[in-house]
C-alpha cells in the first residue's frame, strides 16, 4: 500500500510524527527520490539533536547511496551549517530537523546546490510522488555502481566563513546571554563565539530534543522569559535566544525587552548597504513600515515579498538583492547563498552594538519607529468569508489602499493591517502597524470585531 504523505509534506518541506507518519524506511525511499529529481551524483547531509535525527538520516543516506550518489555526511548541525556546507561544497543537501516542533516531530529540509530551495514548485511535489509510488511498488532498483558515504567536519569553516562576513576585529567587550533551548546553537554558538571579546552565559546549551525547558520556539513570548530575567539578572548587555535548529535568532536588550525582528531587519540592512552601497533589500509585507524607510535612508532599494522563505528566496535570486528579513526573525544574506542564517544576524547585532558606547535599546529605537500589534491568530469556520467581509469593510474608504500581494493589506496614512489565512491551519492571522498606541488598537480591534463576529 502507497504511503499517505499528504500529512507531512508541507509547501517547503517534510514534516511528521514518527514512526507514525513517518519512518526509516521512508526517509530510505525520500533520499533515493531526492538524487533522482536533483539528478545529484553527489549530496551533503545533516542533523539536528533530535533523538529520530540519527538513524532518518543515516537511512536517507543509504536510500541515496543506493542510487549512486555519493554522500557526505556531516552529522550534528544547525539548518544554516547544512546551507554553509551545500554552498560551499556545491552539493545539494538535506536536513535532518523540525525546527522548534515538539520531539516526537522530524523532518527534512532539502535544497539543490548552492543552498537553493526545494520546495512543492521546485521539486518536492515530484520528490513526493516518487516516494509515494515507490512505497507501493517496491524501492527502485539500485545502481551498477553504488554511491559512497563519508563523513567531513564543517563546523569550523562554518564559523570561519560567518565571520569573515562581519568585521568584530574593533568591538568592546560584551556580556551576552545566549539561550540555546537545548537546540543546535548549544553546538554552533560555542565555536563561532570563541575568540571574540564576549563574556557569554550559556543557557540551556545541552543538545537535548526532548526540549526539558521550554519550546525551542523564540516567537512565542513564554519561551524567551527565562533569558529576560538572565539578562537582567546578569546585567548583561543583550541576550540571543536560537529556535531548536539555529536558523532564527531572537534579540532582547539590556533591559530584558524583546526587540522586535523588524527592528533587526532595518539594522542589518544598514549595516549590508554599507558595504554594498545602492543594493536591494527584500522585506516581507508583515515587517514594519520602518524597515523600507531605512534602505531608502540608506540609499538602497526595498522590494516587497509574500511571507515565507521561499518567496525571499527566489525574489533574492530575482532582484540580485544583497538582504532580506522577515518578521519572525529569518534574515536571509546574498553572501550566504541567500540562505537564511539567525547566527550572521546575530553576529551583525554584537558588531552594531559593540562598535558604538550606547545600549542596544538606545540603538534600535532609531529603527523601531511604529507601533505594532504582533501577530494575533483567529480561529474562524470561513477564512474566505470572512477575509470577504474585512475587504468589504474597507474598500471604497477614502484614503485607504487594498492590495492582494499575500492575503489583504490595507493602508491609509497612518496605520496599516494585513490579514492572512494559515496555510495549514483553520486560521486568520492579523498583523497591525500605526504611529501611535491609540490608532493601532482601534484599528486591531475593528478588524478583529469583524473576523470574529
Amino acid at each position: 500500500m502507497a504511503a499517505d504523505l499528504s500529512q507531512i509534506v508541507k509547501a517547503y518541506d517534510v514534516r511528521g510524527v514518527v514512526p507514525d507518519q513517518w519512518d526509516e524506511s521512508l526517509a530510505e525511499l525520500f533520499g533515493a527520490a531526492f538524487v533522482t529529481v536533483t539528478r545529484a551524483d553527489a549530496i551533503v547531509v545533516g542533523h539536528d539533536m533530535r533523538p529520530s535525527s540519527p538513524g532518518l538520516s543515516a537511512a536517507f543516506a543509504r536510500g541515496a547511496a543506493a542510487l549512486g550518489a555519493d554522500v557526505t555526511l556531516i552529522g550534528l548541525c544547525s539548518t544554516d551549517q547544512l546551507y554553509y556546507a551545500s554552498g560551499a561544497l556545491d552539493l545539494p543537501g538535506a536536513m535532518f530537523t523540525a525546527s522548534h516542533n515538539p520531539a516526537q516531530y522530524n523532518g527534512i529540509k532539502m535544497c539543490r546546490k548552492g543552498a537553493a530551495p526545494v520546495g512543492q514548485d521546485t521539486g518536492l511535489a515530484e520528490i513526493r510522488e516518487l516516494v509515494e509510488r515507490w512505497s507501493e511498488q517496491g524501492a527502485p532498483a539500485p545502481a551498477a555502481e553504488p554511491g559512497t558515504i563519508g563523513e567531513r567536519e564543517t563546523l569550523t569553516d562554518y564559523a570561519a566563513h560567518l565571520l569573515s562576513l562581519v568585521d568584530l576585529s574593533s568591538i568592546r567587550p560584551l556580556k551576552v546571554v545566549v539561550d540555546a533551548g537545548n537546540g543546535m546553537g548549544g553546538h554552533t554558538v560555542p565555536t563561532v563565539f570563541a575568540g571574540l571579546p564576549l563574556d557569554v552565559v550559556p543557557m540551556y546549551f545541552e543538545l537535548d530534543g526532548t526540549f526539558p525547558n521550554h519550546e525551542a520556539n523564540p516567537l512565542d513570548p513564554a519561551n524567551i522569559v527565562d533569558l529576560q530575567a538572565r539578562v537582567i539578572a546578569e546585567g548583561a548587555d543583550l541576550g540571543l535566544a536560537f529556535d531548536g535548529d539555529a536558523d532564527r535568532c531572537f534579540v532582547v536588550d539590556e533591559r530584558g525587552e524583546p526587540v522586535s525582528p523588524s527592528a533587526i531587519t532595518a539594522l542589518v540592512a544598514a549595516r549590508e548597504l554599507a558595504r554594498h552601497p545602492g543594493g536591494t533589500v527584500i522585506h516581507n509585507l508583515i515587517t514594519s513600515w520602518s524597515v523600507p524607510e531605512v534602505v531608502r535612508e540608506n540609499g538602497g532599494t526595498p522590494v516587497r515579498t509574500r511571507v515565507g522563505h521561499s518567496f525571499i528566496k527566489q525574489e533574492m535570486a530575482a532582484t540580485g538583492a544583497i538582504f532580506g528579513g522577515e518578521h519572525s526573525a529569518h534574515y536571509y544574506f546574498a553572501d550566504f547563498w541567500n540562505a537564511d542564517t539567525g547566527m550572521l544576524a546575530a553576529l551583525h547585532v554584537l558588531a552594531a552594538l559593540g562598535g558604538q558606547e550606547g545600549s542596544l535599546s538606545a540603538l534600535v529605537a532609531q529603527y523601531d519607529r511604529y507601533v505594532g500589534s504582533g501577530e494575533i491568530n483567529s480561529t474562524v469556520d470561513d477564512q474566505a468569508a470572512r477575509a470577504a467581509a474585512v475587504r468589504a469593510a474597507y474598500e471604497g474608504q477614502q484614503g485607504v489602499t487594498l492590495d492582494e500581494l499575500d492575503g489583504l493589506t490595507v493602508t491609509a496614512q497612518d496605520w496599516w493591517f494585513n490579514l492572512r489565512a494559515s496555510n495549514t491551519e483553520p486560521l486568520l492571522r492579523l498583523n497591525v502597524e500605526a504611529r501611535d498606541v491609540p490608532t493601532m488598537a482601534k484599528v486591531r480591534d475593528e478588524v478583529l470585531a469583524i473576523v470574529r463576529g
